[in-house]
């Protein structure tokens, strides 16, 4: 079967196509044709090998991915052949918190990924896709997807009436946009891109922020909320963000930390945190059960992820480099041939 695998070393020049045998799945164990992937921040870092340095080199990369499943190991019962799955990023985590455990479990790295015509996983490591979804759109649920559901769902200051800011515009962003207001929330968002931001609108967002033109944007916020802030922060920017997140917030509110795009080390001053009350979440992809959950809301409401493309898995180096540029709107998508 044909693979894409990084070789011998980092680096783009180093993810090249290549032959292994076709694996067979042992007990409790699936085999699934893979028919898509989608590629997160973390894909190309671990290409490029700033993710994990001392990870062990040929590895398949990429953590999403949805196919059918067309053989099971002995003793498998929750998924049959023929149905279509997509990959849960950490194998072992089925419920409740992350464990260091369940962290070592992780697609696309330590673990092989998903851009291989054929994989093995374990029959807990898979969920059923919502059956209306393409399957590119069902490849962008693995960790774009229920990064974004656990960011707007966990707290519970999401709802009627609340409102949400939203950073960015990229998979988890738009995603997140698309979640709060599913359960009823007014949305924010913010972009270095006006082009992004009409399109944002587009989609539902009530107002938006050209960041570059607004340095200062938590003030902006302020006045869009009257005075009061927002009751969310979907947090991806990190340290070049969060002290303005921390004052666009309103007190008692929540900041969702999902990435660190500006920088992982921030110098904050932490009194409007405790004097306001702000609750800091950090948000961690999420398990097959916060899976299932945000399964069963794109089902009843027929929701689809926005991409922004979708190309064929050899174009992955052409995809890579897009999503490095940060010119996408929504979710890169491979087609596996």
């Amino acid at each position: 079967m044909k693979v894409l695998e990084i070789q011998e070393a980092f680096g783009l020049d180093h993810l090249v196509l290549a032959e292994r045998s076709k694996p067979e799945p042992g007990p409790g164990e699936v085999l699934v044709r893979m028919a898509a992937a989608s590629l997160n921040y973390r894909d190309l870092l671990m290409v490029q090998g700033a993710y994990n340095p001392k990870q062990p080199l040929p590895l398949i990369p990429c953590s999403d991915g949805t196919g059918e499943i067309v053989a099971i190991g002995e003793g498998v019962s929750r998924v049959a052949a023929g149905d279509r799955v997509i990959t849960l990023f950490s194998q072992g985590w089925i419920s409740g918190d992350p464990t260091k455990t369940t962290l070592r479990s992780t697609v696309g790295g330590p673990i092989d990924g998903t851009l291989a015509e054929y994989r093995v996983f374990s029959e807990e490591g898979v969920s059923l896709s919502p059956e209306h979804l393409s399957d590119p759109e069902a490849a962008t649920l693995t960790c774009a997807g229920v990064t974004a559901w656990n960011a707007v769902t966990s707290g519970g200051v999401v709802g009627e009436d609340s409102t949400v800011l939203v950073l960015g515009t990229g998979g988890v962003a738009i995603f997140a946009l698309q979640f709060a207001q599913l359960l009823g929330a007014r949305v924010i968002v913010t972009s270095s891109s006006d082009e992004k931001l009409e399109r944002a609108r587009e989609l539902g967002a009530v107002a938006g922020i050209n960041y570059r033109q607004e340095p200062a944007w938590a003030k902006r916020v302020k006045e869009l909320t009257e005075g009061r802030g927002v009751d969310l922060v979907v947090e991806v920017g990190g340290a070049e963000t969060l002290p303005q997140s921390v004052l666009a917030v309103r007190p008692g509110g929540q900041i969702s930390l999902i990435g660190n795009l500006g920088g992982g080390v921030v110098d904050l001053n932490l009194i409007p945190v405790f004097m306001r009350g702000v609750r800091i979440q950090g948000i961690l992809v999420g398990n097959r059960e916060n899976v299932e959950s945000m399964s069963s809301a794109m089902t009843e409401h027929q929701m689809r992820p926005v991409v922004d493309r979708v190309l064929p898995w050899t174009d992955v180096r052409q995809a890579l480099e897009h999503l490095g540029a940060g010119r996408h709107f929504g979710k890169i998508c491979l087609r596996i041939s």
